[in-house]
C-alpha cells in the first residue's frame, strides 16, 4: 500500500505552499491611481442666490421699464390707444430687461446658454394634444371657479377689454409675450430648482403659488381667482415636468389663454361689468 505523498507541516492536504515575498528591488504591482468619478453636474446648475438676483434684477427692471415708457409718452405726444399701449409696452420692455440681464448672467457665471437652460426645447407629444391640455385645463378650473362661486371682479385686464380698439392688442399680447415670460420664469426658473429640493409634486405646486399671487391684485385681490390660477399654473407645471419643455408648457398656456379669451368675449356685455 502506497504512503501518501509528504505534505509541508501546518498546511492541510492539497493545499499549495505560499508564494514567496517579493525579491528586494523587485517591482510590486501597480496600485489603483485612478480618481474617483466626478459627482454628476447639478440641475439647474443655478442656485437659490440666483433666484434672490433675479427676483433684485426683476424689481430694478420694473421700475426701469415703468419709467422709461413714462418718459416716451411724456416726451411724445402718442395718442393711439394710449393706456393700453403704454401697459403693454411697459410690460414688454420689463420681461425684455430681466430675462435679459439673467441670460447675461447665465453666459458671464455660468458660461450657459439661455434658451436651452430655462428648457426651451422640442417636445415628443404632438402640439395639439400640448394644446388640447390648455384647453381642458381651462374648462376644468372654469368647472371649480362654478363651484367655489368665484366672482366676476372688475380687474385691470377686463378694463383694457372694454375698448374694442384695444382687444387685438391685449389678445396678440396674451397669447404670445405673456404666456411665454411667465412659463420661462416660472416653470424654466423657479420650478426646477424647487423640484430638486423638493421633489417633483411638492416642487410644481410649490412654484405654481406665486404664480397664483402674482395674479391676485389684478383680479381685485379674490383669493378664488388666485387660487384658481395657481391650479392652472400646477397643469402647466405638470406639462413641462411631463415633456421637460417650457416650450410645451407655454404653449398650453397660450391655449389656456385662448379659451379665456373666447370664453369672455362670448358673454354678454352686462356679465363683464358685474
Amino acid at each position: 500500500m502506497s504512503q501518501p505523498p509528504f505534505e509541508p507541516l501546518g498546511l492541510p492536504p492539497g493545499t499549495s505552499a505560499p508564494e514567496p515575498p517579493p525579491e528586494v528591488g523587485q517591482a510590486l504591482p501597480p496600485a489603483n491611481t485612478e480618481p474617483p468619478p466626478p459627482p454628476p453636474p447639478r440641475d439647474p446648475f443655478w442656485g437659490y442666490s440666483d433666484l434672490a438676483v433675479f427676483l433684485g434684477l426683476l424689481i430694478v427692471s420694473f421700475f426701469a421699464g415703468i419709467g422709461l415708457v413714462t418718459l416716451v409718452y411724456t416726451v411724445f405726444p402718442i395718442h393711439l390707444q394710449a393706456k393700453v399701449a403704454q401697459a403693454l409696452m411697459a410690460q414688454s420692455l420689463i420681461y425684455l430687461l430681466a430675462f435679459g440681464a439673467l441670460a447675461m448672467m447665465f453666459r458671464v457665471q455660468y458660461n450657459r446658454p439661455f434658451w436651452r437652460s430655462l428648457g426651451w426645447s422640442p417636445f415628443r407629444l404632438p402640439a395639439v394634444v400640448v394644446a388640447g391640455c390648455g384647453v381642458v385645463t381651462a374648462v376644468v378650473v372654469a368647472l371649480i371657479g362654478a363651484l367655489i362661486r368665484t366672482p366676476t371682479t372688475p380687474n385691470r385686464i377686463t378694463e383694457l377689454l372694454e375698448d374694442p380698439k384695444s382687444l387685438l392688442l391685449v389678445a396678440i399680447f396674451g397669447l404670445t409675450l405673456a404666456p411665454l415670460a411667465e412659463e420661462l420664469g416660472f416653470r424654466g426658473f423657479l420650478q426646477p430648482l424647487l423640484v430638486r429640493s423638493l421633489g417633483p409634486a411638492p416642487g410644481i405646486l410649490a412654484a405654481a403659488v406665486p404664480f397664483g399671487l402674482l395674479h391676485f391684485p389684478e383680479y381685485g385681490n379674490s383669493w378664488r381667482h388666485a387660487l384658481l390660477i395657481t391650479l392652472a399654473g400646477a397643469a402647466f407645471g405638470w406639462m413641462r415636468y411631463r415633456t421637460g419643455s417650457t416650450r410645451a408648457s407655454t404653449l398650453m398656456h397660450a391655449s389656456y389663454n385662448a379659451l379665456e379669451f373666447i370664453a369672455y368675449f362670448a358673454q354678454p356685455k352686462e356679465m363683464h361689468r358685474s
